[in-house]
């Protein structure tokens, strides 16, 4: 990780001993939300368990009910998922599905179990309609039908959230909020693009062309459609945030720039970043997914809280961390 990012000065207190820090579960930490978030200094006033799926599988619920209830940590942050691109949705439907729903139920329901007051549950853009495009309110969830593309994977997650509303309807001591971050990217992202999302892809594919002298790369459909990209590290830091005060937050929030751009514009920024100079083509008949997915970010600015890194830059640390440790 390059600490040359804009919420890497946003230093931590003064270090607490070990005794006196509360403890913080970080699921999904050796993902691209977790690795960034775990790296992040404000989690040095935490004592942090990051547990692999092999100690800690949740998709079984006996296991992490045993696991939560040994361990009682102080908050919880939800990250882990089966996470893909539009290729790995589309294949694989019914384990998108299945996988992530039972990680939600589970988790939530273990929290409630093991006495955990703070929970930090993170949805995805894809929890909205197709067919709104922009203004993606919290409130607009479940008003019409899902991207079919990706919709194993946002009733998943639309489940979970309902299941953190629920869960503090019945106790209203407790603290389980929904974080609805746009689309990331960012170091320790998946760059494979039979699992990789937009960004990482992008990178993979242009690199490729450059190293191989490749005078032209391939666009999936004519490249109008409009994605919302945050770097992962700004994520991180509004969970860090997030859990200094989760009685703060409203029970569901998004998490984003507030502004997009076309598919175009990010194979020509990533292009400029790696120096590649050849020529874009179009492939009119690969699926695209939604034309737009733009959220509406009004409760994060009353929330007090913006991304702090631009995309030039978000992309050149990204670039950078690929040649370091993916790049052949």
């Amino acid at each position: 990780m390059d600490w040359n990012c804009p919420w890497y000065w946003k230093m931590a207190e003064p270090d607490m001993t070990a005794h006196d820090r509360p403890t913080l579960l970080i699921t999904g930490a050796s993902g691209l939300v977790g690795r960034n978030l775990t790296a992040h200094p404000r989690l040095d006033r935490w004592q942090v368990l990051t547990p692999s799926s092999r100690e800690l599988d949740l998709t079984d619920a006996a296991l992490t009910h045993a696991w939560l209830a040994r361990h009682r940590p102080d908050a919880v942050v939800h990250a882990a998922g089966v996470v893909g691109g539009i290729h790995a949705n589309m294949a694989e439907p019914f384990r998108f599905l299945a996988a992530n729903a039972q990680m939600g139920v589970n988790i939530v329901s273990a929290c409630r179990a093991a006495g955990v007051r703070d929970l930090i549950n993170l949805g995805s853009s894809c929890m909205y309609p197709r067919d709104l495009g922009e203004g993606l309110a919290e409130e607009t969830i479940l008003t019409s039908q899902l991207e079919p593309t990706n919709e194993g994977y946002a009733l998943a997650k639309i489940m979970t959230m309902r299941l953190c509303e629920y869960a503090m309807r019945e106790d209203a001591s407790l603290n389980y909020r929904t974080l609805i971050p746009c689309n990331l990217y960012g170091p320790y992202d998946k760059f494979d693009p039979r699992t990789s999302h937009l960004v990482p892809a992008i990178i993979d594919k242009v690199h490729r062309a450059k190293v191989s002298g490749a005078a032209q790369v391939e666009i999936w459909g004519d490249g109008t459609a409009r994605r919302e990209f945050m770097y992962a590290g700004d994520l991180a830091d509004a969970i860090t945030r997030a859990l200094e005060d989760p009685a703060r937050l409203p029970p569901i929030m998004n998490v984003g720039p507030g502004h997009d751009h076309s598919i175009n514009d990010y194979y020509h920024q990533v292009a400029e970043v790696i120096g590649w100079q050849g020529r874009f083509t179009h492939d009119l008949d690969r699926p695209v997914g939604m034309k737009r997915k733009l959220l509406d970010v009004t409760r994060q600015t009353d929330w007090g809280w913006q991304p702090g890194t631009a995309l030039t830059e978000g992309l050149r640390l990204t670039y950078e961390h690929y040649l370091q440790e993916v790049a052949r």
